[in-house]
């Protein structure tokens, strides 16, 4: 009972640290790509006349 209980808590923990990496990588890309798009925005905003 006790060694299935280590291993329960071995894949939870495992599995913990990797949906962290992914949420860390994940959270990373859409900040890079949203500064790009709002550098592109203010960028553009001289070629717009009303």
């Amino acid at each position: 009972m006790g060694e299935k209980i280590y291993k329960i808590m071995k894949n939870s923990g495992a599995g913990s640290i990797t949906l962290g990496v992914i949420c860390i990588v994940f959270g990373i890309t859409v900040g890079v790509i949203s500064i790009v798009n709002g550098a592109r925005l203010v960028k553009g905003k001289t070629y717009i006349s009303f």
